[in-house]
């Protein structure tokens, strides 16, 4: 991720320090990531093999290893990470699996807090350990509860807690603000809102109706203002082909009243970005280690990064009519986050 997020403010921390990812597995795993470059079928399956026993025992799939790894049984079904919050460490969460989950599930757990400074800190078995598996650290507000990580401050370590409002808000790479900018000043050339819109994943699917409910209420609170047509950027897992029987369908066809602008991955503003990052990338990565002469001329990645999301996202930052999400949408979080923090303008 740091191929497309922006760390350098968290990384000037001295709390903090990081590596490529590239760099520790090529060291951590004895393997020449240009071999994953080579032609020859049988030295390539040979480097995936030797990469993908490295992984496991990195991912901490197999447990503890000789104080080397340590791997995290927890996970977001029975734990919530806390830090420094007296009398919590062992009592149980506010969110409990009621009986139509524990059938969907097929199993019951029970859902604690624990302190991640007690429980992984200093005299624990994880201190001894070089690495330390989470294995996902994803985490979101769910039913009143944060799903695995409840960390937002931490009053007692001033140093923590400063760490903690630095992450708060990491912007994307200037890659990835720019490709928004110039979608938003180059393509659209006008004052435009930005719809997000999660129709086809999980629990959205079933939930059409009041999605483009919002919509169609932010789109009517514009009717007496005008100008026209309303310039509208829509983000959404539906395929274009798909919009016909849907209000988006009904927003095209009023082309008078409408002007709906989308971005897809074949396009060339994305396919431009990716090869931009994909050489910042191999930039980053070759200035941070001198293990592979060479890589540069003759290592290219052989699949560009998967950016569009990202590209959308800061589009719907620069959007100055306002921005409609999906209630619930991590998507739609994250895009608020940024206009919130006023990661990408126009001027």
């Amino acid at each position: 991720m740091a191929d497309v997020i922006d760390i350098s403010s968290v990384v000037s921390v001295s709390a903090v320090r990081v590596i490529d990812f590239r760099v520790f597995v090529s060291m951590w795993c004895h393997v020449n990531i240009e071999s994953a470059c080579n032609k020859d079928p049988d030295k390539e399956s040979s480097f995936f093999e030797g990469l993908r026993r490295c992984g496991s025992l990195l991912s901490g799939y197999d447990g503890d290893i000789n104080g080397c790894v340590h791997g995290l049984d927890e996970d977001c079904k029975t734990t919530v990470w806390t830090y420094q919050k007296d009398g919590e460490d062992g009592v149980l969460d506010s969110f409990q699996p009621d009986e139509q989950l524990k059938k969907k599930r097929k199993f019951s757990f029970v859902r604690k807090r624990r302190d991640v400074y007690k429980t992984l800190g200093p005299g624990s078995e994880a201190e001894l350990a070089t690495v330390l598996a989470f294995g996902s650290v994803f985490t979101a507000f769910y039913k009143g509860s944060e799903s695995y990580i409840d960390i937002h401050e931490a009053p007692s370590n001033q140093r923590i807690h400063s760490l903690i409002e630095k992450i708060q808000f990491l912007p994307f790479v200037p890659e990835i603000t720019s490709a928004g900018k110039e979608f938003a000043l180059q393509t659209i050339k006008a004052p435009f809102l930005c719809a997000q819109l999660r129709l086809l994943d999980g629990q959205f699917k079933n939930h059409w109706k009041s999605t483009f409910m919002g919509l169609k209420q932010k789109l009517e609170s514009f009717q007496h203002q005008g100008p026209f047509p309303i310039h509208i950027f829509v983000m959404t897992d539906l395929p274009l082909g798909n919009w016909t029987r849907t209000y988006l369908g009904d927003l095209a066809r009023d082309s008078g009243a409408f002007k709906l602008f989308s971005l897809r991955e074949d396009d060339e503003l994305v396919r431009i970005t990716a090869k931009n990052l994909a050489a910042a990338g191999r930039r980053n990565f070759l200035s941070a280690s001198k293990l592979f002469d060479g890589f540069e001329q003759h290592c290219h990645p052989r699949l560009l990064p998967d950016i569009l999301l990202y590209i959308q996202e800061s589009i719907c930052s620069c959007a100055s009519l306002g921005f409609v999400g999906t209630a619930g949408s991590t998507i739609a979080e994250s895009i608020e986050l940024m206009r919130k923090h006023g990661q990408t303008g126009l001027d």
